[in-house]
């Protein structure tokens, strides 16, 4: 994670989103609803745009703000996305119908954890986007790099985690402190994985970057 005045600089220069997209960001922040860093989703875009993917797998709808970023940014390519929590499905159905993309976006609702079968008539994946629950994230990555494409990429946020991960300052709580060590050692077996080269951008809240072999 980048230092606080070089972060409000980077920050700075991205241009503020408008219409239904500024509506989401508001809603998320009002709400509660975790969405990528602005620095985080606008580096994700550029390496997509980049790879010009002709299918996306989202691990992780919430509200369907990602998927719509990359729907915008690709407008060639079919997005797959994730979700098992019933009224941010609902969110997203509403806001991708708004957007007019529905046609690009593909939503299945469920635990993605149980979603393969399903999942792999869609593939095979160009790349793969994966923001949903922080503790899974390597089952997730098991589960669904098995239908991505050779040399196809796999990203994944939040892999700092608020700087918990390098920080060696006590958490109180027990649960965090279980999820950052989930973390850690996730991020330690994917910079290991005999089939992926990764990289690790402290931008945003930490984005792994995994290019399969």
């Amino acid at each position: 994670m980048l230092n606080e005045k070089l972060q409000d600089y980077i920050d700075s220069l991205i241009l503020p989103r408008q219409g239904l997209l500024a509506e989401m960001e508001e809603f998320a922040e009002t709400n509660g609803v975790p969405i990528m860093e602005p620095a985080g989703i606008e580096t994700m875009l550029q390496l997509l745009r980049l790879q010009q993917p002709d299918v996306i797998l989202e691990v992780g709808t919430a509200i369907g703000y990602s998927a719509l970023r990359m729907a915008f940014a690709l407008p060639a390519t079919k997005i797959v996305t994730l979700e098992r929590d019933e009224e941010r499905f609902n969110l997203a159905v509403d806001y991708i119908k708004r957007s007019g993309l529905r046609g690009q976006i593909v939503q299945v609702k469920g635990d993605a954890l149980e979603l393969e079968q399903e999942v792999s008539e869609y593939a095979p994946f160009d790349a793969i986007f994966i923001d949903a629950a922080k503790g899974q994230y390597r089952r997730f990555f098991e589960i669904y790099s098995r239908l991505l494409k050779p040399g196809g990429v796999i990203i994944t946020d939040n892999v700092l985690f608020k700087g918990h991960v390098y920080d060696d300052q006590v958490i109180e709580s027990k649960r965090i402190r279980s999820l950052v060590k989930k973390i850690d050692e996730f991020n330690r077996w994917l910079s290991s994985h005999p089939e992926y080269d990764t990289i690790i951008l402290p931008i945003g809240d930490g984005v792994a970057v995994s290019k399969k072999r």
